[in-house]
């Protein structure tokens, strides 16, 4: 396996008297200094300055042409402009860690247990190219699950894409509440991101459906797709910790240590709508663990998106462990023999895939059970050891930065002339 050995990355000397803070509570940091204000101020004047160059070219250059998507070259326009946008977005997020926020991926693979990588796939793993540039040879159509610590967990795990060079095919699911939040709201309706109302009843045949549509779209376009989900639901927190006991004593078995008891029913039925249309559909486990967090203390006392942006106080380095399933082979989300490619779920006597038989649904629940409780040990050996590599085993370290100057200005409107080159020899204009 190739590995990227390279410096740490450093804090802006702006911030050199701060490198040590990550290992204090936020509450017992020193005082905040004008460095850091003014730090936070550029933070949020480029950070929302991207996001509204974003929208705005969204809305300009690609509303117009919504009513008229059924005009095949319309709509292959289109969705170049959109995969585009959330790709200029994507790369927002990597810059602003590369500015604000300097970090590195600490990232070991599976190698003995389930979701291994065999011998020949870990020598095409970690590729650079001529300039140094990283990449991950990781699956392109996946959902990426990871156990949920701190709320940037999100924004790493799309710098991650980055490296595997789907981030301009990422969807999430968010609150309902969220679709009409200006600017950001706007800009995830445009990026097809799915909207649920956190009622199960209501949710589960319109998540089918949406996510039917983006795994057929997906196929047969030949383009990548990454679904994050947090099987967890929540941070690990004081408040929820006693939650996921209490679910586990219901269950009757232990409460796990350092994650919270997963909640299988929806990427179950993720998995059960993406699988058929999907041919070759994995499922992306990460493990993540940041420095500086004492066992069984709470990640949100040392990491916010606040004090790593805005006070400059970032994890000196993000550690993932990756695993691979193969869904058809791997996970076993039942029968799903009975459902049509061709068909998006429209209604409960079509949705198949919503229609999850007992026996098959507490046979997924325990396998993802299992899982966690063996990532729940993996954050015992990294507590342990500070990493969570096996005796022997080589770390892959990638720096979280943009490949070139000039993609860093592509979320602040470069993209369009990126759109257009594009189009042009895709469309035959």
């Amino acid at each position: 396996m190739a590995v990227i050995a390279e410096s740490p990355s450093r804090a802006s000397p702006l911030f050199s008297n701060l490198t040590n803070l990550y290992a204090l509570p936020i509450s017992e940091r020193p005082r905040k200094t004008w460095a850091q204000f003014l730090n936070a101020v550029a933070f949020g004047m480029l950070f929302h300055l991207g996001c509204v160059l974003i929208n705005v070219a969204q809305f300009v250059l690609l509303l117009p042409l919504r009513p008229f998507c059924l005009v095949p070259i319309v709509r292959r326009l289109y969705d170049a402009g959109i995969r585009r946008s959330k790709g200029a977005f994507g790369t927002l997020l990597v810059t602003m860690c590369a500015w604000f926020g300097p970090t590195n991926f600490v990232i070991t693979f599976e190698t003995e247990g389930p979701g291994k990588f065999t011998r020949d796939e870990l020598e095409k793993l970690v590729e650079r190219d001529s300039e140094g540039n990283v990449f991950l040879n990781l699956p392109t159509k996946s959902v990426l699950i990871a156990n949920h610590q701190i709320y940037a967990d999100w924004w790493y795990a799309w710098c991650l894409t980055y490296f595997m060079n789907t981030h301009r095919d990422v969807y999430i699911v968010l609150k309902k509440s969220l679709k009409w939040v200006p600017i950001l709201g706007w800009g995830m309706q445009f990026y097809n991101f799915i909207f649920l109302a956190r009622s199960w009843a209501s949710d589960r045949l319109y998540l089918a459906n949406r996510l039917a549509w983006l795994g057929k779209r997906a196929q047969e376009q030949d383009i990548p797709l990454t679904f994050i989900l947090y099987p967890e639901g929540t941070l690990v927190s004081p408040d929820t910790r006693p939650i996921s006991k209490k679910y586990a004593d219901k269950l009757g078995i232990p409460d796990m240590a350092h994650t919270l008891m997963p909640r299988s029913t929806g990427l179950h039925h993720s998995l059960r709508a993406l699988a058929p249309r999907i041919s070759n559909l994995k499922v992306i486990d990460v493990t993540v663990a940041y420095p500086g967090i004492p066992e069984f203390k709470y990640g949100q006392s040392y990491y916010t998106l606040r004090s790593i942006f805005f006070d400059g106080i970032p994890p000196p380095a993000v550690h993932m462990h990756i695993r691979v399933f193969d869904v058809s082979r791997d996970v076993p989300i039942g029968d799903i023999s009975a459902s049509n490619p061709n068909v998006l779920p429209q209604n409960r006597s079509q949705a198949v895939e919503t229609e999850v038989p007992e026996k098959e649904r507490e046979a997924f629940d325990l396998w993802l059970r299992d899982l966690w409780r063996e990532k729940d040990s993996m954050m015992v050996r990294y507590l342990e050891t500070g990493t969570f590599a096996e005796e022997g085993q080589k770390e892959v370290v990638i720096p979280v930065r943009f490949r070139s100057r000039w993609e860093a200005l592509t979320p602040f409107g470069f993209f369009i002339p990126d759109v257009v080159v594009w189009a042009r020899g895709r469309v035959g204009l």
